[in-house]
């Protein structure tokens, strides 16, 4: 029965192997540090040379040797021995190595396989079987030599990687350590006991071997070690004596290795009353007592431990569903009509916050559509200044174009729509992204709509997110038509009478108002005037009789010099204040006499030329600049500034091309063509002069009905695409995706590719039913020897 509880476990450990299960098999774990001899110890007990050997870190895999004892061979009829009696296997290879010379080399290709070269350390055991008549039933775990310094090519940090190593496996209840110390060196310092203490303070798990007896100081031995005296051990010390590196050049048998070392105990005066504790036979037979009873102790926790892996396996087998299902149409189509209305119920769940499978750690579904609408494209509107990119020149250009010739006495209405406008189109931006990140939203829960049982089938689950993700297209074209369409809605009407506007641009305009500086002197009526000369009564007319060779006479018969100078009395007098005395005759003849000639007559054009009024206008030459009488009378050059035009706050630009054409005409005695004069008008318009302070406030009051009006046009937009990318998208998809699925794959023609399994899936199905079939096989002899034990 002892042996058939080793070769059960043997059995359970090859299996679990290969199939990667997590049931903690009784077995024995060798650790000592590198040269210690634990190599030496494992060859003498199978009695055989089949480890790799050499300098540095040999063993860089963890080794599970099981030994199987097998009977001794009869002979053949014939009297011949047969083939072989003892052979070797690898669990990963499907051969019998009778050579145990290949059994090493093996070892050592499966080490670069998988450790590399470069000394690497790798956690990934090497199973090795070895049948023989020689052996007892036992397991034994090589693990590599702990060591303290890299050297040669090791890694810096191998202390640390062999360490972590030899922790996974002596820490598990399940595993007795075996700890090989060298008897030549303090046991003090014996990093085996050091470790195997940290995991078994009592020291109830833990063997302690001692090595190289024959190799200690004269006149020294290791009797208190042995007798437990120094270092107490529950399953206490074995003193062997393996072939030194001499014996093993000199190609010695480990048959005359053993001999050697039972004379060496009996002949040791020492050793020689304990000599039958002693030596490698009795630590195997040691090791497969103690792993006997180990086994035995270990048996209720191990079929604990299987009842609980059982039924992990049978829910996890159950997970991946019944391939038994495929021969059958009506259950086909049933399944797929159940994964399709899960699929959608996911799909709406996720979106109303519902899902019971709802993260912790971060937003999902729903509530990152919230997310979107309130932060993303609240911030995001929030954010737009209404007025940002319209300056002042901007806003003022609008203003006169809106006007055309004639000035303004309020702030035009067209050029508050013509501003306000481009400012509402400016939500139009954010609008569409808030679309679009809903609908990308909502295409990643599609993709998340994953059950277990669903991924069993990657073309139904493929075919599922394909469906809603065109019925999602197809919606958000309609839903960015719409919401593009609510920004043209307020761009076609702009609603002035909006309770929120009026109020709004009252308080601005009065907010204009108190913070616009001192109001302007009334100009005189002169600045309607053209070029210095005031507009005619409206009974007043220019006729053609009247244009004569020496000016324009009116309807009444009276110049338009003295007409010019009623107007310039009349003016002044409503300008200035209380009525003035009338000038004298001579006065108002000098008077008129400067207005006809201006400062820029020369002195043969008095005496010679007749001036006409068209002369005056227009220039002696021709057409010229038409503000050159005007620019010349503010220069100050005459006292007449009441008839000229006051151009003290005008165009700083056009004021200084009129006096370049000044210049010209005084400098080449022409007046300027036309031509010029466009140059001149254009550089104007185009330089941005500095504004006046009516400009000024009516820029500022268009800038705050601009802010008044958006900001009223923005809450509404916050509020409506929302609505409608709920009501277009997000709602519309909801109910229709139901029978959009229904519709698009429920088809008996279809049933068998959809519900084709992953490769992979099916794989690890076959290994978890393998698995499940492994426990109760292990749980059924186990019980079985429960009951034979007792």
């Amino acid at each position: 029965m002892d042996s058939d509880l080793i070769k059960l476990v043997n059995k359970l450990q090859d299996t679990f192997a290969n199939l990667g299960g997590e049931l903690d098999m009784p077995q024995l774990a060798v650790v000592g540090s590198q040269s210690a001899g634990k190599s030496s110890v494992l060859e003498t007990i199978v009695g055989r040379d089949f480890l790799p050997r050499g300098s540095g870190i040999v063993t860089r895999r963890p080794l599970v040797l099981q030994l199987i004892h097998t009977p001794v061979p009869e002979t053949t009829s014939g009297g011949l021995e047969p083939t072989y009696t003892e052979w070797g296997q690898f669990l990963h290879i499907d051969k019998r190595f009778t050579d145990f010379n290949e059994i090493r080399r093996e070892i050592e290709q499966e080490t670069f396989r998988v450790a590399g070269q470069n000394k690497g350390i790798s956690k990934l055991p090497i199973h090795l079987r070895i049948y023989s008549p020689d052996v007892l039933d036992l397991t034994l775990v090589d693990l590599p030599g702990l060591t303290k310094i890299p050297v040669g090519d090791q890694p810096s940090d191998i202390e640390r990687q062999i360490r972590s190593l030899v922790l996974d496996y002596i820490s598990k209840p399940n595993c007795v350590i075996l700890a090989v110390s060298a008897a030549n060196v303090d046991l003090a310092n014996s990093e085996a006991l050091k470790l195997a203490r940290s995991v078994d303070p009592q020291g109830r798990r833990t063997i302690g071997v001692l090595t190289k007896l024959d190799l200690m100081d004269a006149g020294t031995n290791a009797l208190d070690i042995l007798t437990g005296r120094v270092y107490p051990l529950k399953l206490g010390f074995i003193g062997v004596v393996c072939r030194s590196q001499l014996d093993i050049n000199a190609s010695k048998s480990l048959q005359d290795a053993l001999e050697s070392e039972a004379d060496f105990f009996r002949s040791h005066a020492a050793y020689r009353n304990i000599a039958h504790k002693n030596g490698t036979k009795y630590l195997a037979k040691s090791l497969n007592q103690v792993l006997m009873n180990h086994i035995r102790d270990k048996l209720p926790d191990m079929k604990a431990r299987l009842n609980t892996l059982m039924g992990q396996a049978q829910q996890e087998l159950n997970s991946f569903g019944d391939a038994a299902v495929y021969g059958d149409k009506n259950q086909q189509g049933a399944l797929v009509l159940r994964l399709m209305t899960q699929f959608a119920r996911d799909f709406v769940a996720s979106i109303d916050g519902t899902n019971m499978d709802i993260s912790t750690k971060e937003l999902s579904g729903g509530a990152r559509i919230y997310y979107i609408f309130n932060d993303v494209f609240g911030s995001a509107l929030c954010s737009i200044d209404s007025t940002h990119n319209l300056d002042n020149q901007d806003i003022r250009t609008a203003i006169r174009n809106s006007t055309g010739p004639r000035p303004s006495l309020f702030v035009p209405e067209i050029a508050f729509d013509l501003l306000v406008k481009p400012q509402i189109k400016l939500l139009e931006a954010p609008s569409l992204r808030c679309v679009e990140l809903v609908y990308e939203e909502l295409v990643k829960i599609c993709h998340n709509c994953t059950s277990t049982e669903l991924q069993r089938f990657p073309r139904l689950h493929a075919q599922l997110v394909e469906v809603v993700s065109e019925l999602l297209r197809e919606r958000l074209g309609p839903t960015t038509e719409y919401t593009q369409s609510l920004i043209d809605i307020q761009t076609a009407y702009i609603n002035t009478n909006h309770p929120a506007f009026i109020s709004g641009s009252a308080a601005a305009a009065h907010t204009v108002s108190a913070a616009s500086p001192k109001q302007e002197p009334r100009r005189p009526s002169s600045v309607h005037s053209v070029n210095g000369v005031a507009p005619l009564e409206d009974d007043e007319e220019m006729s053609e009789e009247g244009l004569g060779t020496n000016g324009v006479v009116p309807r009444d018969g009276r110049s338009i010099s003295s007409t010019v100078h009623d107007r310039a009395r009349t003016t002044a007098s409503a300008t200035e204040g209380p009525p003035r005395r009338p000038s004298s005759p001579k006065s108002l003849r000098h008077h008129h006499h400067t207005i006809r000639q201006g400062p820029s007559s020369s002195s043969q054009h008095s005496g010679t030329t007749k001036e006409t009024f068209l002369n005056y206008f227009f220039g002696q030459n021709g057409p010229g600049p038409l503000a050159g009488s005007s620019v010349e009378r503010a220069s100050g050059s005459t006292g007449v500034t009441t008839v000229g035009r006051d151009v003290s706050g005008g165009d700083s630009a056009l004021q200084s091309g009129l006096l370049a054409g000044k210049r010209s005409l005084e400098g080449n005695n022409a007046a300027f063509d036309m031509k010029s004069l466009g140059k001149h008008i254009e550089a104007a318009s185009d330089s941005g002069p500095q504004l006046t302070p009516r400009e000024e406030m009516e820029t500022n009051l268009i800038r705050s009905l601009i802010s008044s009006y958006f900001n009223i046009v923005r809450q509404t937009i916050q509020d409506l695409v929302p609505k409608a990318i709920m009501h277009f998208l997000v709602n519309n998809t909801s109910q229709q995706v139901q029978n959009r699925l229904v519709a698009a794959l429920y088809k008996p023609d279809l049933f068998g590719e959809l519900l084709n399994e992953d490769e992979t899936l099916v794989a690890e199905r076959t290994r978890v039913k393998a698995l499940l079939d492994a426990y109760k096989e292990a749980f059924r002899t186990l019980s079985e020897v429960t009951l034979k034990s007792t």
